[in-house]
């Protein structure tokens, strides 16, 4: 997978659950997170990991995105995670509470002594304040790298702030991954919306993360999977227009014009660029859906 590749929705599902293992496979999230971390038990961890290892070897997951949450390298877990998911056919390895390159580093070192092919991408959890400080430093640190993904429960915990409609004590964390990202051309995904009762709220969450330049939202169940693929796709609309103006800006630059004007707007190759990156998208969720 590539920084250019759907991630509009990307479920959590913990990997002691063989059921939700399964159902993940007929799921219409663009991504998957299978998780050993937060949501399994000590006592289960091990459990867990045959069970992932098993799920994917047996695959059925179509063209969906697979990572797998480790946990922590210092933890008496994360490095025999690490060596048994590098072989396992997952897209990435997502590593919790990434503070700093050298976390990064070492992740890399045991993926590679685990035989861990070159395709296989590093994810990183941006979930503690050393994290925001560092962010440009860690979403540098490796080729591997193709993804930060915000963890704003423990973010707005370790702030000591409080979970707002709005998020405005977390806009400022939110802004330097986005930037981070961008700048390192990885993708970046949206924290989890708390309460599934709040249908309204997760809805106004997404449009806010699109809105801030996140290319999807990470989940927590099922049930929001549509809501977060309805909002973070590109509209119909904004896809007619695309293709209007890549065709006009590609006759105006055959005629050998510098600028071309389409119903009243001037367009620029920056309005190009984004238009080409929006048709790619649609294009890419659309084989997506159809391989499904």
């Amino acid at each position: 997978m590539t920084a250019a590749s759907p991630r509009r929705s990307v479920l959590y599902m913990p990997g002691s659950n063989a059921r939700a293992l399964e159902k993940g496979r007929s799921l219409p999230a663009d991504g998957l997170i299978l998780d050993l971390e937060d949501a399994v038990a000590p006592d289960a961890k091990e459990t867990a990991r045959a069970q992932i290892a098993a799920a994917l070897k047996e695959g059925g997951y179509g063209k969906r995105e697979i990572a797998v949450r480790v946990n922590p390298l210092d933890s008496p877990w994360g490095k025999d995670d690490v060596k048994a998911m590098a072989a396992s056919g997952a897209d990435a390895i997502l590593l919790p509470k990434v503070e700093t390159a050298a976390m990064i580093h070492e992740l890399e070192a045991l993926m590679d002594a685990a035989g861990a092919p070159a395709t296989m991408g590093i994810q990183c959890m941006m979930e503690t304040p050393l994290g925001m400080l560092n962010a440009q430093e860690v979403a540098g640190a490796s080729k591997r790298i193709t993804c930060l993904v915000m963890g704003t429960s423990d973010l707005v915990k370790d702030l000591q702030a409080a979970h707002t409609p709005e998020r405005l004590p977390v806009l400022t964390s939110l802004g330097l991954c986005i930037l981070a990202a961008r700048a390192y051309g990885i993708a970046i995904t949206d924290g989890v919306h708390l309460d599934l009762s709040d249908d309204a709220g997760f809805a106004a969450s997404c449009r806010q993360g699109k809105e801030l330049g996140f290319d999807g939202k990470t989940l927590i169940h099922p049930k929001t999977i549509a809501k977060a693929n309805e909002v973070f796709a590109p509209s119909q609309e904004e896809i007619d227009w695309s293709h209007k103006i890549i065709a006009a800006h590609a006759e105006a630059t055959a005629q050998g014009k510098g600028v071309v004007v389409v119903d009243g707007k001037l367009i620029e190759n920056l309005h190009v660029e984004n238009a080409q990156r929006l048709v790619g998208l649609s294009e890419a969720i659309k084989e997506l859906e159809a391989a499904a």
